[in-house]
């Protein structure tokens, strides 16, 4: 089954999973995490790239605190179509929000500007990617002269720890291949090769103190690059 089959198939289960947060969302609220807020500073007027955005309530979020174009892409047509629709019934014109379904290596070629301001990844993305290199590639290529790559992740040991928790208990779908585990060096050294300056690298501990639960990266064009 190719990646993007696999995508697809799971897209009812996201929708499923995530229906709370598509409903808190359609009342108004912003699922923008407090850190990543705070990290990227004010988006109003910039243009935002959000790869790999699923049913794209997150990337509307970002469209509600005043980003001027947010396009999101998504291997699954069907989450792709979820968040079109999302994205209508909130009255934002397809100039300000659109949707692409193309596989996250392809973006370049797919989406419909050559580059923007923040290019965005958030949580549970990475893991479903077998090629760090090339999505760090195809990221940092989007990404504005004077903009910025920024990244949102489940930490790699909280992630290890919930896999525990819930390893063959049905909770997820038990799709081969999914799950990859990328470390916090494989990331940070995949996105320095493409050229872009690490701005910070920065854990949260979320509710549990001693355990990192999330971490998050800014990586930018070097001054006169």
């Amino acid at each position: 089954m190719t990646q993007r089959a696999r995508w697809d198939e799971s897209a009812p289960f996201g929708a499923a999973s995530e229906h709370d947060d598509l409903e808190d969302f359609r009342a108004g609220e912003d699922m923008v995490r407090p850190f990543e807020a705070a990290e990227m500073g004010s988006v109003t007027g910039k243009s935002l790239l959000h790869l790999q955005c699923r049913l794209g309530h997150e990337a509307l979020a970002w469209a509600r605190r005043g980003a001027s174009r947010v396009v999101g892409l998504d291997s699954s047509e069907s989450a792709v179509e979820a968040a079109r629709d999302l994205a209508a019934d909130l009255g934002l014109p397809p100039d300000r929000a659109s949707f692409v379904a193309a596989d996250v290596y392809d973006a370049a070629g797919a989406v419909p500007d050559s580059a923007y301001d923040i290019v965005y990844t958030g949580p549970g993305a990475l893991c479903r990617l077998p090629d760090l290199v090339r999505w760090a590639e195809t990221a940092a290529s989007l990404v504005a002269p004077s903009g910025f790559l920024y990244l949102a992740d489940f930490h790699p040991l909280a992630s290890s720890l919930i896999a525990d928790d819930f390893s063959g208990d049905g909770s997820y779908p038990d799709f081969e291949g999914w799950g990859r585990q990328h470390t916090l060096g494989d990331v940070v050294t995949a996105v320095a090769a493409t050229g872009l300056r690490l701005d910070f690298l920065h854990e949260h501990d979320g509710t549990h103190a001693s355990v990192p639960l999330m971490y998050s990266l800014r990586a930018s064009h070097a001054a006169g690059s």
